[in-house]
């Protein structure tokens, strides 16, 4: 059966309930440049204990896509999938289910107690998120985003959690702007000179500030992710802002984001880690569809199942959009450069949503960590 037989054969609860990758990728178009072979890769309970010893990359989720669960019942999920670390969200575009961090900043004792349940459940409280837009156009916007942030640092400094995930944010083109604008490209001129303007008014000041703000409750890890509709959205414009403001600015290298414009993921980690400006890592794949590629370029996502056929790309879970064998390379790629953080499972996958694409990303990646521990891969 060809994949366009595939898609219109097979149902939208089959492509959530199938087992493998193979299957999966060959419900999408035909088109589709994806594959999965982790289902080569051998996997034993000994094995991954072993893979999460202290001082080894432990693989972890982050929190949003667990939303409609109880902070105790989303600890025994992810504990029973075999996963060591959380990411949790504070606020801003994910929101904070998991974490009242009012409550937890006025209440030493529920914060303690907050805090011991993930250690109850042998999971490392890694990261704190609050993806926002702190230099919003709209200054109610910006304000509330920028308290988020502080109320982060405050907290994390208060946990000892040493990286706090975010976005650069994206103000107007000019000061009388009332909606963000993104530029990518600098003419006609008045582009060049609003990117100019932007980063000279708003995204150099605010972040000095946040930067001063962090580094004085002992946060020098601040990972920004490279993201579309943000002035840092690719590894030029996240060093562009550590250059002006410092060295607690980094990368949370969310590689699906960079796939689709067309980047060497392993590049990317190589050239980012030597500069030691990767502090976090979102597990993410895209799946890129060549055909409409081809005739419509890459500026054409698609984030809901109904509008695949003439998406250009989507995300998927890990190895759902690249193989297992890429996946291994940016791990081990993650391994050279000493990087030291967690990695991270995001999922946004409109076909395997939830905790389905969390538990099939968790058997990739524990799959790779284990093969490359057996061949010799050094932290």
């Amino acid at each position: 059966m060809d994949h366009s037989s595939a898609l219109r054969a097979t149902t939208r609860r089959s492509f959530l309930t199938t087992g493998g990758g193979v299957l999966a990728a060959a419900a999408m178009p035909r088109a589709a440049l994806t594959g999965s072979d982790a289902s080569s890769l051998a996997e034993t309970p000994e094995k991954l204990m072993a893979a999460a010893k202290p001082g080894k990359l432990l693989i972890g989720v982050f929190d949003p896509v667990f939303a409609e669960l109880s902070l105790d019942q989303m600890l025994a999920k992810v504990s029973g999938y075999g996963l060591e670390a959380m990411e949790i969200g504070t606020g801003g575009y994910p929101n904070n289910p998991h974490c009242p961090i009012d409550e937890l900043l006025r209440d030493e004792g529920k914060l303690r107690a907050w805090k011991k349940k993930f250690e109850d459940h042998n999971l490392l409280l890694a990261t704190l998120s609050c993806h926002g837009n702190p230099v919003h156009p709209n200054q109610q916007i910006a304000a509330r985003d920028a308290e988020t942030f502080r109320k982060t640092v405050l907290l994390a400094e208060r946990i000892d959690v040493p990286v706090i995930v975010g976005f650069s944010g994206c103000p107007g083109g000019s000061a009388n702007d009332t909606t963000p604008t993104w530029v990518t490209y600098g003419w006609p001129d008045e582009h060049k000179q609003a990117l100019e303007w932007q980063w000279k008014e708003k995204v150099v000041p605010y972040w000095k500030q946040a930067a001063q703000f962090a580094r004085a409750h002992g946060i020098r890890k601040l990972a920004l992710e490279m993201h579309p509709n943000f002035v840092v959205y690719n590894p030029r414009t996240l060093i562009r802002l550590r250059q002006e403001v410092g060295e607690e600015i980094g990368a949370n290298c969310d590689l699906s984001h960079l796939f689709w414009q067309g980047a060497d993921p392993v590049e990317v980690i190589h050239f980012l880690g030597k500069q030691n400006a990767i502090f976090h890592a979102h597990m993410k794949d895209t799946v890129m569809f060549k055909d409409n590629i081809s005739q419509c370029g890459v500026l054409n996502f698609a984030f809901q199942p109904q509008d695949l056929a003439q998406a250009s790309e989507t995300f998927r879970a890990v190895g759902y959009g690249h193989g297992a064998n890429l996946w291994k390379d940016v791990v081990r790629a993650y391994m050279e450069v000493g990087y030291q953080g967690i990695l991270s499972i995001e999922n946004e996958d409109p076909i395997l949503p939830g905790d389905v694409g969390v538990e099939r990303a968790a058997y990739v990646l524990k799959n790779i960590r284990t093969e490359l521990l057996d061949t010799g891969a050094k932290f």
